[in-house]
């Protein structure tokens, strides 16, 4: 087997231990009398939904919201598929009558909240105020700003209906039980798709601080809200958060963990270097370079053949005019600093088989990566200065496709030492 191939193995056991399908049925709640009615937001929002259908036992209806293309069928609960990263009418439609549907629980009736990744921007509500085309223009503001995913997160709690505490306040006095697939570092169940069943720690003020960090506008009556507290969210010991559960079902831990268990399996010492990586993908790259480096030279942290793993999410600062992702652009950073050393391989990728906005999950790099980028004609320097990795990529045929996976645990970074 060689290097490329040991990668793409690593990945997808990492996935295989995340599918919604495995993780899900066993988080459920007991079934009883009554309605359970199924609500939620994220790439894995529809894989969830099936398999919650596959398993429950009693009455069920429900409606829940993907990425278009992300989207399986199911037969009680309804599946609408709408953009990300940036919103659209769609997403904000299915908001509306999933704010609509809990708000009237009947007695007896149960709400189960489906969390994945890409929550957020699925299941807009914007206050009023707000229209969603400022709500779009304000996402895509920061998406280029190099924010991190706390910083948009809080953000966009303050300024929803349905974020940060806000769907379980609707579905208020029925009972509430969120399900989450972790994409954040940490597993804030407040961070996960922005927290709509959980209590927010985070404020106005903080919401503010990030607007002015980044320089971002926003309508003056709106920053009013903010800066009077009027946009305030639940907080930790709201009482109408008292019937309000959550149970985090899979994570980016779990998945490396399991990359982890067959890279032992295929002979390759393991090291996790983190779950919550964080940083410009970039100096990232750049970082990790330099462990990889020290492993093939020294053998610390870890002596080859050995695989460093690592998950979290990445930001790219967009200052130029390309195509591509957090993990091409990571990738392209890793291989200017190995400046082709021999024997170090790597993929990264983003679980949810998309990186930003183009059609592959991630890349490979090997030795010969810059090689064969000069004999191409290709600038790897250039490109990362015009954050066009995803063409460099392209360009060299190291691009990894996988379609939709139907799942979010954020990125997956392997980086292979001592192995040809």
């Amino acid at each position: 087997m060689g290097p490329r191939e040991i990668l793409r193995e690593l990945f997808d056991a990492g996935l295989g231990a995340v599918d919604p399908a495995r993780c899900v049925p066993p988080a459920l709640p007991q079934a009883g009398e009554g309605r359970l009615v199924v609500v939620g937001a994220g790439k894995a929002a529809a894989a969830m939904a099936r398999a919650v259908e596959a398993t429950w036992p009693g009455e069920l209806e429900g409606l829940v919201v993907t990425r278009y293309g992300h989207g399986v069928p199911c037969r009680h609960i309804e599946v609408v598929e709408a953009a990300h990263p940036v919103p659209d009418a769609a997403g904000a439609e299915a908001a509306r009558r999933i704010l609509e549907r809990v708000s009237r629980c009947g007695a007896g009736e149960r709400v189960l909240f489906l969390a994945s990744g890409g929550g957020s921007a699925l299941l807009v509500a914007p206050m009023a105020g707000l229209a969603l085309e400022e709500k779009r223009a304000l996402t895509a503001q920061l998406l280029r700003s190099g924010a991190d995913i706390d910083e948009i997160n809080c953000v966009r709690k303050h300024l929803s209906a349905i974020k940060g505490g806000r769907l379980a306040l609707a579905a208020w006095p029925a009972p509430v039980l969120t399900l989450a697939i972790s994409d954040v570092p940490g597993d804030a169940a407040a961070v996960i798709a922005s927290g709509p069943t959980v209590a927010d720690p985070s404020t106005c003020a903080d919401a503010l601080a990030v607007l002015d960090r980044y320089g971002l506008t926003l309508a003056p009556a709106l920053r009013e809200g903010l800066h009077s507290g009027a946009l305030e969210t639940p907080k930790p010991g709201d009482p109408r958060l008292a019937h309000s559960a959550f149970r985090l079902v899979a994570s980016p831990r779990q998945m490396l963990e399991a990359a982890a268990a067959r890279a032992r399996a295929l002979g390759l010492r393991p090291l996790i270097l983190g779950d919550a990586l964080e940083g410009e993908a970039r100096e990232v790259g750049r970082a990790l370079a330099g462990v990889a480096l020290s492993c093939a030279r020294h053998g610390d942290p870890a002596a080859a053949p050995c695989v460093l793993l690592s998950g979290g999410e990445t930001t790219v600062t967009v200052r130029g005019q390309g195509r591509g992702g957090r993990n091409t652009e990571f990738l392209l950073g890793l291989a200017l600093a190995l400046a082709g050393a021999p024997g170090i391989h790597a993929l990264a990728a983003d679980t949810d088989g998309i990186d930003g906005s183009e059609d592959n999950a991630g890349a490979f790099v090997a030795p010969q990566t810059l090689a064969r980028a000069r004999a191409a004609g290709v600038d790897a320097r250039a490109a990362l200065a015009e954050n066009d990795a995803w063409a460099f990529f392209a360009a060299l045929g190291d691009l990894l496709l996988t379609g939709p996976t139907r799942n979010n645990v954020n990125d997956f970074r392997a980086i292979l030492v001592g192995v040809e």
